[in-house]
């Protein structure tokens, strides 16, 4: 059974959305060459973790920065383990060579569950 996720504002960015992301919400997001919101990819250093469900490109997407927020899992994630993105922008453990957006403060045990995640803890290349 998964912990309780929950989430603790910090610092929020807006930005414009750079396509449709109403089914994007509490996954990692960068930052496109035009300076809009888009999906992360694997591994990649993000810029955030949108928050709300911008329907449109050129809606505003609100980003989590800094502070605890809740994210998608792509598979089982352990409570105190570092956290990077998959393909799809979800939560997953990091691997090596992976850039490190934080820390698992939530267990969950399967992909598409919704853990915590505590922002810019020891944003890092994992080693």
């Amino acid at each position: 059974m998964a912990d309780q996720a929950f989430s603790s504002p910090g610092r929020k960015l807006s930005l414009e959305a750079a396509a449709d992301l109403s089914s994007s919400q509490f996954l990692g997001a960068v930052v496109n060459s035009s300076g809009d919101a888009a999906v992360a990819g694997i591994g990649v250093p993000i810029i955030g973790v949108i928050q709300n469900k911008p329907a449109a490109a050129g809606r505003a997407t609100e980003l989590m920065v800094t502070g605890t927020t809740k994210m998608f899992s792509g598979a089982a994630v352990t409570a105190g383990d570092d956290v990077a993105v998959d393909a799809a922008g979800k939560a997953v453990d990091a691997a090596t060579g992976n850039h490190v957006l934080g820390l698992a403060l939530t267990t969950v045990a399967n992909a598409d569950e919704i853990l915590s995640v505590e922002l810019g803890v020891g944003q890092r290349v994992h080693p």
